[in-house]
């Protein structure tokens, strides 16, 4: 399906300074992270950047193939001019723009194709900028734009047809979240805490839309099944804003499963995950980091389906489509989530103990 694409966007042979933009969210830059080996691979000696924004740049910081991580503060940016304070927005704009071009670079790449990613790409001064699906009149920023097969099934497809379409050598095209020691050790000084120490199942139930949500009352179900048949915890993490809902959610559990929500960092959550039996999650960022850090992992999806092969044999989508579906951000079931309901909590528990490398 790639090979045949490979001689649409070629990038240039001698390639010192790389530029790559993926702004946000957690899930959409995991996707895209296999790119960064494959870059490294294909120019072993070039200075290898990534432009984010600052609440996600945490999630490359251990990276050993990056050279540098520049934050895009963008959120705050929007509060400052909102706020009257366009002078300072400006200055720091213009402080990112020198920044950049100091960099030189030779390749720039667009991987969120919007306009916002492909005006901060034109300001970079990138030589060659190359745009992934590029839409908002942000192809008008670039010199070349590709546009990816659509509704692919695999994990990260658009960016292995960039890969492939600039002919990167691909010796893998493996998600990758690099943690820290650091990162290591403040998560099993969590796990200790909470005595979480002989063993647990990390579940990732909260998300940004509700319709991406499993019906709140079956995560503690699902937590006394699993403690009762495998002897195993929940481990329940999310965001500073999700800490209510997973008390609530541990709570109704009882002694099968422990709130983390909003104790850890993105890679300290990762951390955790990591050091868990296996992975259970709705459709969000750090349910995707189960297949970045090879983890048995259950994914529930519904109104979205951003994939079905996970490109791993320990990693399984539960999705079960109507004629609706996927909805994305327009729902038709006046609040129902019928897609989310048909998912039990015995096809869960059935499913989790079925993933290579699961293990009590």
């Amino acid at each position: 399906m790639f090979h045949r694409m490979t001689q649409i966007a070629q990038a240039p042979p001698h390639v010192r300074s790389i530029l790559i933009v993926r702004l946000s969210a957690i899930g959409d830059i995991l996707f895209s992270t296999p790119l960064i080996a494959a870059l490294r691979c294909t120019y072993p000696k070039a200075h290898i950047a990534w432009l984010a924004q600052s609440e996600f740049i945490d999630l490359l910081g251990a990276n050993a193939d990056l050279d540098e991580v520049i934050p895009c503060p963008l959120g705050r940016w929007r509060a400052d001019w909102r706020g009257g304070r366009r002078r300072s927005v400006l200055r720091e704009i213009r402080s990112l723009r020198r920044l950049l071009r100091e960099r030189r670079f030779d390749l720039g790449l667009d991987l969120q194709g919007l306009l916002k990613s492909g005006l901060l790409l034109r300001l970079s001064g990138a030589r060659r900028r190359i745009g992934l699906g590029s839409r908002e009149a942000s192809s008008l920023l670039m010199h070349r734009v590709l546009k990816p097969l659509p509704d692919s099934e695999r994990i990260g497809s658009e960016y292995l047809f960039l890969a492939a379409s600039l002919g990167l050598d691909l010796p893998s095209f493996d998600m990758e979240l690099a943690l820290s020691e650091h990162d290591r050790a403040v998560a099993e000084e969590l796990i200790d805490r909470h005595g979480l120490g002989t063993g647990y199942i990390a579940a990732c139930p909260f998300t940004t839309r509700p319709q991406k949500h499993w019906l709140g009352e079956r995560w503690p179900e699902l937590a006394r099944r699993l403690a009762a048949e495998h002897g195993l915890p929940l481990a329940l993490l999310g965001g500073p804003g999700d800490r209510a809902a997973a008390e609530a959610m541990a709570r109704a559990a009882g002694a099968a499963a422990v709130s983390l929500a909003g104790q850890t960092s993105l890679r300290e959550a990762g951390a955790v995950i990591a050091r868990g039996r296996a992975l259970v999650a709705v459709d969000t960022g750090l349910g995707h980091m189960g297949i970045a850090l090879r983890r048995p992992t259950l994914l529930l999806f519904g109104s979205t389906r951003p994939y079905t092969d996970p490109g791993r044999d320990n990693a399984r989508v539960l999705y079960h489509p109507r004629s609706c579906s996927p909805c994305r951000r327009r729902p038709t079931c006046d609040g129902r989530f019928d897609c989310m309901r048909d998912i039990g909590v015995d096809e869960v528990a059935e499913a989790l103990p079925t993933l290579p490398g699961f293990r009590v």
